[in-house]
């Protein structure tokens, strides 16, 4: 028994150095202070233990609540002394969509490394000058798309480029009503970037919009189909994500975010499935599921959702700490055209200039 403490706490030592050694040196600043960065961006900074130097908000009045909830932080309106200060090496942006793209060129103008959350732009135009802008400055740039950083989803793309053949998915994107922004850009563009990530570049090959409120969507890509049902039509309290997908291999579900399974199909002979002739035992495999009773990072929706390996890599591809898995803005310039591709549906000309007959959604 001796010896089994001994390990157990020779292992506690490790873990606790590993965690003592994950520092960072350079000094950050974050501009914008609302409900979003606060309760999912911030909480994963106080967690890696990133040093920020300053926090920048519009309104003189919240400066000095700011100061006294973040001690070791200055609070400012000016963006300018911000990106004047040489300490500060990375810049995370999460204000309105509006002003994503004004202060992102002043950042990465300045040469700071950007993290900004999604859009990081309103249209696609956008989208290329800030790249250009990027490739010039030569300085990282990061969009919060999370959810390609989501554990689920990283292992669901390792694992449909283990399958051949063509997919088919399905995939169901429900909240409730959205009144206070535009629901493609603020909402929309989650799912919409999650497939671009998982089975590349696509095409609308239909859409249809119901009441303005749901979205439903056929996308081709080059191995796959989808059918989408993006929709603020329900509601809040039960909003759902979810994915089906089915390959050669047999059938993928995610739930979610939190619960990735696999199901793998029965045989067939001679093109007779051997289910309907056999008893077959369904055998369900779990690739990936959220542990909900260890008050652990790993079980957080945080960490879940993608928002802790998104700011994580960031940091470490600033600091240089080992390969990164971050990437470049021109990476959602798929994204994107997928959108602009949507708003041309709604507009009334389908991929080949024809008119359609779908509902606009606002």
């Amino acid at each position: 028994m001796e010896y089994i403490k001994n390990i157990i706490e020779r292992y506690k030592h490790i873990r606790s150095v590993r965690m003592l050694r994950q520092s960072y040196k350079s000094k950050y600043a974050f501009v914008g202070i609302g409900n979003h960065s606060t309760n999912n961006l911030y909480p994963v900074i106080n967690y890696l233990h990133i040093p920020l130097k300053y926090i920048c908000c519009k309104s003189p009045g919240k400066l000095h609540m700011i100061e006294e909830a973040f001690p070791h932080v200055r609070a400012t309106t000016s963006l300018d002394e911000i990106l004047a200060d040489e300490e500060v090496k990375g810049v995370f942006v999460s204000v309105s969509p509006e002003a994503h793209f004004s202060i992102a060129s002043k950042v990465l103008e300045n040469g700071k490394a950007l993290f900004i959350e999604k859009p990081p732009c309103l249209s696609t135009a956008e989208l290329k000058q800030l790249t250009e802008l990027q490739k010039r400055a030569n300085v990282l740039a990061v969009v919060d798309l999370q959810k390609r950083f989501a554990p689920a989803i990283q292992i669901l793309k390792k694992e449909l480029q283990r399958c051949k053949g063509t997919k088919t998915y399905n995939l169901k994107y429900l909240t409730g009503a959205y009144p206070e922004g535009d629901s493609l850009f603020d909402l929309f563009i989650h799912p919409l970037d999650c497939v671009t990530c998982l089975f590349g570049k696509s095409e609308v090959r239909g859409m249809e919009s119901i009441n303005g409120q749901t979205l439903m969507l056929m996308l081709k890509h080059a191995d796959a189909t989808g059918i989408l049902e993006l929709s603020t039509g329900y509601t809040w309290s039960d909003a759902q994500e979810s994915m089906t997908i089915n390959t050669d291999k047999g059938v993928y579900t995610l739930e979610q975010l939190d619960s990735l399974n696999f199901r793998q199909k029965p045989h067939c002979f001679c093109g007779i499935p051997l289910e309907k002739v056999f008893t077959h035992k369904k055998v369900t495999t779990e690739l990936f599921g959220r542990n909900k009773f260890l008050p652990l990072m790993p079980n957080n929706q945080i960490f879940i959702q993608g928002y802790y390996g998104a700011i994580k890599s960031f940091a470490d591809a600033v600091e240089g700490n080992g390969a990164s898995a971050v990437q470049s803005l021109e990476a959602f310039m798929e994204t994107y055209s997928l959108m602009d591709a949507i708003r041309s549906f709604n507009n009334g000309e389908s991929n080949n200039g024809e008119s359609n007959n779908g509902e606009r959604i606002s």
